[in-house]
């Protein structure tokens, strides 16, 4: 190549890298990001009161929370923007007897939780970035399995579609390697029908926030 042939490729090669640089260096960083963690399931809300015939004044139940174990895969379709899946291990939740009806005891009625959830979430930041703080929102759906009762009734509980959201920050340990902690809310209603000496009915608003602490693998 003679120097005039220089002269031009170079000013050419140099433009490449100016234009193609940034985007070479946000593809060197992985599209694909899984995550393992553990979680506690805590609802916050409450029932609007159990009813029945022959069920005193004042009948009510209250639900207590549980750890379980959470994965997670998510999608980015830009440094920024991702889509993700929640789905998880059911946290076995129990109901206690309370108000009129404490005299029952703790532990009345247990349900698995099983509530899959997807995610659009915005990464604030860039790729490289330590610290990447993160939200999202999106559509929750809640069903109940093994539903039992320690008093021998049949208990039916209604599935539940509503809104969720999140919030949380991860910290990158390496370019594939990360740290991650969030809390997530969504919108739970079910419908409760407890068959027994007579029939309960009941609507529990759960209002779930999930506490999750775990690892997360890019590729």
């Amino acid at each position: 190549m003679n120097k005039c042939m220089k002269m031009i490729a170079l000013p050419g090669a140099a433009l490449c890298l100016a234009v193609g640089g940034p985007s070479m260096a946000q593809d060197a960083y992985p599209a694909n990001i899984v995550k393992v963690a553990a979680s506690y399931y805590n609802p916050t809300g409450s029932t609007e009161g159990v009813s029945g015939i022959g069920v005193p004044p004042g009948a009510d139940v209250s639900i207590n929370g549980a750890w379980t174990a959470l994965l997670t895969y998510e999608r980015l379709f830009t440094p920024n923007i991702g889509l993700e899946f929640v789905v998880g291990i059911p946290p076995k939740i129990t109901a206690d007897a309370a108000g009129s009806l404490a005299f029952l005891g703790n532990e009345i009625l247990s349900a698995k939780v099983v509530a899959p959830t997807l995610l659009l979430n915005y990464h604030f930041g860039s790729p490289g970035d330590t610290w990447r703080p993160y939200v999202g929102v999106g559509i929750n759906y809640t069903t109940f399995s093994s539903v039992e009762s320690r008093l021998g009734w049949k208990v039916e509980m209604g599935d539940s579609w509503g809104w969720a959201a999140q919030g949380g920050i991860a910290y990158a340990i390496d370019k594939n390697w990360g740290l991650f902690a969030s809390v997530a809310y969504s919108d739970v209603k079910s419908n409760i029908v407890v068959s027994g000496p007579t029939v309960l009915t009941a609507t529990a608003d759960f209002k779930p926030f999930v506490y999750t602490v775990g690892v997360s693998y890019g590729f």
